[in-house]
């Protein structure tokens, strides 16, 4: 029996659920409600058009908005949805009224965090989501002489990136001691943060925003180091899920304030599912909820969810969390956990580390690659890593997290085959010898 399933949000979790629903059933009727002019493009890409890696935002849309309406989706654009009434399964929406539903997927990813400071208001503030705005910035990001980026995030790290490379005097304030501090460890972002000093980037850490100044218009940064002049801030502060409509309605949330949801997707009311930014998956050593991952977790989650409602079965399992970006010079990335991250939660933990190659030593673009992998210390079942490179990091932390997920050792890692040419791969896997450097350090008691 077809099903009238609709899906609040237009992001990668909110396209996947409806792209869900016709795969379970393509009888099913399915709309999606958006706030924003589109859907189906990718806001991850959007650093790197700022920073002309890539040449236009029409690149990062993934479908024109007929192929929507081929394939039997309904989107609602720029259309606000104002409540949800779970005993009565309506949502009320803005300009169309009270709209029934057999099935609910709540797709509102996330909001940045309100950095709480003066001068929120004023002009030349900019928050990268919605690529309509991005454009509008582009043009601006001619203008500008000096940018200050507000907290060293994935997205601080990037937009640092991009607008050093648009030959912008660019100032990167955080109050933690180095980059990314809450998940990279300090000898994994080393090189990035000398990079960017190369490129000319001023660091800022350790320092607390105080203050937007200005007019109308923004004219420096304040923070507890200094003022700083500035004509643009990007604010890449920590994402929050968005569940305000949600938690309104009655769903229950967690520890993070995401929704709670089960490995269906399905959230605290019956018929109604969550996937995305605003839902709390368990990490897969600690079982701990977390949010806010990456695009390619929240299409999947979308997928799980909407083909659920639609009449399916499905599972999502828990999440291990391959990682990666470029940043400054380098490309950082690994999965699950590092040594910073560990010892906040209180897991033990040994180490092997290694520093590699990531092709021939005598192969022309031969890159140094550092891998560090954590272990528990009886079985030495592999539970994270980290590495920082140039090239072949992505490959890795896939694998890494695979390795996690299935309870590889170091001795495993250790023992493990590689590809061997000389273009791509060196006679040496910088993984394997972070494993034998850890068997070698406990066999030699340090």
């Amino acid at each position: 029996m077809p099903h009238r399933i609709l899906v609040i949000g237009g992001g990668a979790a909110g396209i996947g659920a409806a792209g869900g629903v016709k795969a379970a059933d393509p009888r099913n009727e399915v709309t999606v409600y958006t706030e924003f002019e589109d859907v189906g493009y990718s806001p991850c890409g959007i650093p790197y058009v700022h920073g002309k890696e890539i040449d236009s935002f029409e690149r990062l849309f993934l479908a024109q908005k007929e192929a929507y309406v081929q394939a039997g989706i309904d989107v609602h654009y720029e259309t606000w949805v104002s409540s949800i009434d779970l005993h009565r399964k309506v949502v009320d929406v803005v300009g169309e009224g009270e709209v029934p539903w057999d099935r609910l997927v709540v797709a509102t990813g996330f909001e940045y965090s309100d950095p709480g400071v003066p001068g929120g208001r004023l002009d030349g503030l900019y928050y990268v989501k919605n690529i309509r705005r991005a454009m509008e910035w582009d043009k601006v990001l001619d203008t500008v002489r000096s940018a200050v980026v507000v907290h060293a995030t994935p997205l601080g790290l990037e937009m640092t990136t991009a607008l050093a490379h648009r030959g912008i005097d660019t100032h990167l304030v955080d109050p933690q001691p180095w980059a990314l501090a809450d998940v990279v460890d300090p000898d994994i972002i080393a090189p990035v943060q000398d990079s960017w000093q190369e490129m000319g980037v001023h660091l800022h850490f350790n320092t607390t925003l105080t203050s937007f100044n200005g007019t109308q218009r923004l004219q420096s940064v304040g923070t507890t180091a200094g003022e700083i002049p500035a004509d643009l801030a990007v604010l890449s502060t920590h994402k929050q899920p968005n569940v305000t409509l949600a938690a309104r309605a009655g769903l229950r949330t967690g520890p993070t304030g995401g929704l709670v949801v089960n490995e269906r997707m399905a959230t605290s009311a019956p018929g109604v599912y969550a996937a995305g930014d605003c839902a709390e998956l368990p990490h897969g050593v600690t079982r701990v909820g977390v949010t806010g991952l990456t695009g390619s977790h929240a299409y999947a989650q979308g997928k799980v969810a909407g083909f659920n409602a639609g009449g399916g079965t499905k599972r999502y399992q828990p999440v291990y969390v391959p990682w990666g970006t470029p940043a400054g010079k380098w490309v950082i990335g690994g999965a699950s956990f590092g040594e910073t991250l560990a010892t906040a939660l209180g897991l033990p933990f040994v180490v092997g580390r290694a520093e590699g190659i990531s092709r021939a030593r005598y192969y022309p673009g031969v890159r140094p690659v550092r891998v560090k992998l954590l272990a528990e210390p009886e079985q030495l079942r592999l539970i994270g890593a980290q590495m920082v490179g140039q090239e072949g990091i992505k490959e890795r932390a896939d694998f890494l997290a695979t390795a996690v997920k299935f309870g590889l050792t170091l001795r495993d890692l250790a023992a493990m085959e590689n590809v061997y040419s000389p273009a791509i791969g060196a006679l040496n896997e910088p993984i394997v010898l972070a494993a034998q450097n850890g068997l070698d350090s406990l066999a030699g008691g340090g």
